[in-house]
């Protein structure tokens, strides 16, 4: 974007962006700056004389990186402002991921070194063989957490190839939970006979990992509830479990990447942190979506949709 401004600051000219970004008419012009931009933190931004600097255009909620030269008269100045919005929200992500990430390596990784000094010392065969356990279990817990970030970057890149198969929902429900192996009672509702066209193994994958998320946050021997129905334009399956459930500030970033919505809770589980941002990207790649609610009664609903157009009866 660019502005051409004379020596009291009165907008006398921009360009294509520039008009776009603060909706200027040409017929206004010439007009000051203040009441073509609306923006009073760029006008002190020119008194000051910087030839360079960040803003923050309050008004337009963004971010620009501004720079000022000279203009074809005497006086005149050219204001280039170049929208940098994205590039700190992605920067703030980039932050927040590595923190996170050296967050979730922290624990597996302590708890492998320990184990590890204890073995140096020789200790008792019972006592080396639970050391020996301890190291196995850290290490798939690595291993796991690298599996998983490996597969959110082949999704995020758009190298994740979709196969469509025709199944029955049924049987994908109850694979699904005899593999992650449900330690709890489960009620399953579910349309008889009902079949789906998807890529079987992701939506499997993104089903497992909500009934995995609602067996490590709901109480031992709790309800887990599967519930499949057709609406208007959507196939919706939902799990239900019944522990303390989610505040709402937070339901619209449990999908993020490590978000902790109890840190201290989540310390002492044993997931990667990534089983929800896998789940959303899967059902973003079936063109389907995912969403969290409060369960009526206590605790909370995961869901997930995918097309009505792909299922029959």
């Amino acid at each position: 974007m660019a502005l051409l401004l004379d020596s009291e600051r009165h907008v006398l000219a921009a360009n294509r962006a520039a008009r776009e970004f603060f909706a200027i008419d040409p017929a206004r012009l010439p007009a000051s700056l203040l009441e073509i931009t609306r923006e009073g933190r760029l006008l002190e931004a020119l008194r000051a004389g910087s030839p360079e600097g960040e803003l923050r255009l309050s008004h337009h909620k963004r971010i620009a990186q501004a720079r000022l030269v000279p203009g074809p008269l005497p006086g005149d100045t050219l204001v280039f402002l170049v929208d940098v919005t994205e590039l700190r929200r992605l920067e703030t992500v980039r932050r927040e991921f590595v923190a996170n990430l050296s967050h979730e390596l922290k624990t597996p990784l302590t708890s492998l070194r320990l184990a590890a000094e204890s073995l140096l010392g020789d200790p008792p065969a019972p006592t080396r063989e639970r050391f020996a356990q301890r190291v196995v279990k850290e290490a798939d817990h690595l291993a796991g957490i690298i599996a998983n970030l490996r597969q959110l970057v082949e999704i995020e890149g758009g190298v994740m190839a979709v196969q469509l198969t025709r199944f029955q929902l049924a049987e994908l429900i109850s694979e699904t939970a005899e593999r992650v192996g449900l330690d709890r009672p489960l009620r399953v509702r579910a349309p008889d006979g009902l079949e789906v066209t998807s890529d079987r193994t992701k939506l499997a994958q993104a089903l497992g990992n909500l009934l995995d998320n609602a067996v490590r946050f709901s109480p031992p021997g709790s309800l887990i509830e599967i519930e499949a129905v057709e609406a208007d334009t959507e196939l919706q399956i939902t799990v239900r479990d019944h522990g303390p459930g989610i505040s709402p500030e937070h339901w619209g970033r449990v999908f993020e990447r490590f978000y902790k919505v109890d840190p201290a809770r989540s310390r002492a589980t044993t997931g990667s942190g990534l089983g929800l941002a896998i789940t959303k990207h899967l059902l973003m790649a079936l063109g389907g979506r995912v969403w969290t609610e409060a369960a009526p009664g206590g605790g909370q609903i995961f869901g997930i949709a995918l097309p009505s157009g792909l299922t029959t009866p």
